[in-house]
This record gives C-alpha cells, sequence and structure tokens, in this order.
C-alpha cells in the first residue's frame, strides 16, 4: 500500500505540468465559443439555488439561519463531487489516441479532470463570498478551516474518480449506474435540509456518507463561525485516505487493458 501511495504522489510530481496544461486546457475548452464564457459554471448553482429556496422557504417553511447561504454552500459542496466524477467517468474513455499512443501514467487524465472541476467551483465560491457580503454575513477565523476541508474533499473525488474512470473503460454502464446515484444522493445528503429534521434513529446512517460531514463542516466553519469537532475531522480523512488507496488500486489493476478495451 505504502509503495502504490508513492507511486501516485511520485506521477503527481513528475507529470505536474502536464496535470496543469490538461485541466486549464480542459476548463478553457468548456466554454469554447460561448458568449457568457466562465460565467456559464455560475448559472446552474444559481438557478438551483433560486428554485429550491423558494420552495423551502415559502412551501415547505425551513427555519435555518442564513438559509439561503446554507443552501448554496451545500449546492456548490455536492457540485463539486458530483462534476469532478462525471468529468472523471470518461477522462480515459474519451482519448484513445492519447492512451493507446503516447506513453504517461494514465491517471494523469483522472487527475486533471477533478482539477478542472475543483477550478469551477473556485468561480462558485467567488459567487459564494458576493452572498455573504450581500447578506452581511462576517466569517471568523474559522473560515480558514474550510481550504482544509475542500483539500480533503478533493482528495475524496479524486478517490472515487479514479476507481470509475478505470471500471468506465471495460463497463460502460458505470456511467449511467453513477449518474443515478448523484440524483439519489443529493436528496439522501443534507443539501437542502439540516440534518436536525432526521429522526435520531437515522442520523447515523446519513452520517456514515463522508460528504454529510464536509458540507455540514464547511457551513459551521464558514458561514457560522464554530469549529468543526475533532471526530469529524478523523472522519472525513480516514474516509478519504481510504477510498483514494481502494480507488487507485483498482485503478492500477485495470490500467493495462485499457488500450485494448477502447
Amino acid at each position: 500500500m505504502g509503495t502504490k501511495v508513492k507511486k501516485l504522489i511520485s506521477d503527481i510530481w513528475n507529470y505536474r505540468h502536464l496535470i496543469k496544461k490538461i485541466a486549464i486546457s480542459d476548463f478553457k475548452l468548456r466554454y469554447k465559443n460561448s458568449v457568457l464564457g466562465f460565467l456559464w459554471s455560475l448559472a446552474e448553482p444559481l438557478l438551483m439555488l433560486t428554485v429550491l429556496y423558494f420552495i423551502f422557504t415559502n412551501l415547505m417553511q425551513v427555519n435555518v439561519e442564513h438559509y439561503q447561504l446554507f443552501l448554496l454552500m451545500g449546492i456548490i459542496s455536492w457540485n463539486m463531487l458530483s462534476r469532478g466524477t462525471t468529468l472523471s467517468l470518461n477522462s480515459i474513455l474519451g482519448r484513445p489516441g492519447l492512451v493507446q499512443k503516447v506513453y504517461f501514467p494514465r491517471e494523469v487524465l483522472v487527475i486533471s479532470s477533478c482539477i478542472t472541476a475543483f477550478l469551477m467551483t473556485l468561480f462558485e465560491f467567488i459567487v459564494f463570498g458576493a452572498f455573504m457580503l450581500a447578506f452581511k454575513v462576517i466569517p471568523g477565523i474559522t473560515i480558514f478551516y474550510g481550504p482544509v476541508v475542500l483539500f480533503i474533499e478533493f482528495l475524496l473525488i479524486m478517490g472515487i474518480s479514479l476507481a470509475l474512470a478505470s471500471m468506465n473503460v471495460y463497463y460502460r454502464d458505470v456511467q449511467y449506474i453513477w449518474a443515478v446515484i448523484m440524483q439519489a444522493g443529493f436528496f439522501a445528503a443534507p443539501i437542502i435540509y439540516p440534518i436536525s429534521i432526521i429522526p435520531d434513529k437515522y442520523v447515523w446512517i446519513i452520517r456514515l456518507n463522508p460528504m454529510t460531514r464536509i458540507i455540514d463542516m464547511l457551513r459551521e466553519s464558514v458561514i457560522y463561525s464554530r469549529s468543526p469537532v475533532l471526530l469529524d475531522w478523523i472522519f472525513i480523512t480516514t474516509a478519504a485516505l481510504v477510498i483514494l488507496a481502494i480507488g487507485y488500486i483498482i485503478f492500477l489493476k485495470l490500467e493495462p487493458g485499457f488500450a485494448e478495451e477502447m
């Protein structure tokens, strides 16, 4: 296990310039020839925020302090996971010529897709910052926990993406199954509602999902100026590292047959 982790870190470092180049190229390509350009990366979360905010404040009467920010943080956090894994799904399968003809560590393609998703998320957080100013919510020093939580989420996304991208080369149904999981997961995680409304006997199940704790920790540290508890730090860090290790093992096992399966 230690050898595989060292190899992953080594490949990322040795091919860091290629990773950066592919990630930025993919980011620019998504908005090529569009009138609004990068602003499209902001349209989806803002539209979803508007619809869900209207439903849950007027029809379902959810009583949460700074619910606009509560909801937007949940959407942005989930979008980072959804976008990162979705882009990664075809990061290998979508580049048959490159995979078959040029040698380089194939995980570079997956990592680049995850970084592209992260860059898109950064634009969304700029909007989030503007919303905080508009609603006169001044974050405390706990806001510095936010980037650490996001980094842990990035590791989680990378682990899932390595597994999904490699399995999708062999089994094309993976992309459709994952789309269903993402849709169900959006409503299963406390994105549009506080976890406090869940019956106590089911809370432990919801909190087994690392994204539940990640979303809560981001809200607590950025919006409500409260420090995340130690148990949550331990849980999400352990979950991210374990999933990253499992995802990379799956990737290495399936990688030798990529060229033949395309």
